[in-house]
């Protein structure tokens, strides 16, 4: 679940690759490029890469919700957020990660992630936003919030971005791991939403390659209110 903040402020950082703001005065954009990370041809690459790295942070994951111990794992269980983006130079980049509140209210985990990147190599207005990355500590679907503000970010980006492969629709990835480790748990999915078109997508690993179901679509009634249509 994700909120947008508009606030400027100096960042801290407390985990590799995580930034955070100042007590009452949160981020009004997200550094980038992560380091270590990218640049990528092509964002299949940059997700494959994108996940594994997001769900190792500390308490990403929760494992699977039948497990004994999974009420502990959720109240520990924190969100990370990020852009993936592309760049005048025709690559794919991931900005730095966004951080939820510890021990956050007890039904949702949240993460706030600005609207925009602040990458120094290029100039402000020039980088496309192409997907806003997050995890879900277990295999959850995307949320009200989830839904909400990508389609703001639709409203703030434009809902594709052009890319030297074609046009890519810009949507929010939730990664999910089904394992029960917490060192290391593998990347088995993701869900997705693409204002674009509407699809709610829930993407699986296997054998590794990547097999894609369609669980629903969004249909907006009006500006604020829309329904969930089932496949």
């Amino acid at each position: 679940m994700l909120a947008v903040m508009t606030t400027g402020c100096a960042s801290t950082q407390r985990i590799p690759g995580v930034v955070q703001g100042t007590e009452g005065a949160p981020l009004s954009s997200i550094p980038g490029p992560m380091p270590a990370f990218g640049p990528f041809d092509t964002f299949s690459d940059a997700l494959q890469a994108a996940c594994p790295l997001i769900l190792g942070k500390p308490h990403a994951t929760a494992g699977r919700a039948t497990e004994q111990n999974f009420q502990l794992r959720w109240r520990l269980s924190r969100e990370y957020c990020a852009w993936l983006y592309y760049t005048p130079d025709r690559k794919f980049e991931m900005s730095m990660l966004a951080a939820g509140p510890l021990h956050d209210e007890s039904r949702k985990r949240t993460c706030d992630l600005p609207s925009t990147v602040n990458d120094p190599r290029y100039a402000p207005g020039s980088l496309g936003y192409v997907f806003v990355l997050h995890n879900h500590p277990y295999d959850n679907v995307l949320s009200d919030l989830d839904i909400r503000f990508i389609v703001a970010m639709a409203a703030e980006h434009g809902v594709t971005v052009k890319t030297q492969g074609g046009l890519v629709p810009l949507s929010i990835v939730a990664f999910f791991s089904l394992s029960s480790s917490l060192e290391n748990p593998p990347c088995d999915g993701f869900f997705q939403y693409i204002p674009a078109t509407g699809e709610l997508l829930r993407w699986l690993r296997d054998d590794n390659a990547w097999g894609r179901q369609v669980i629903g679509r969004v249909e907006w009634l009006d500006d604020t209110r829309y329904r969930i249509v089932r496949e």
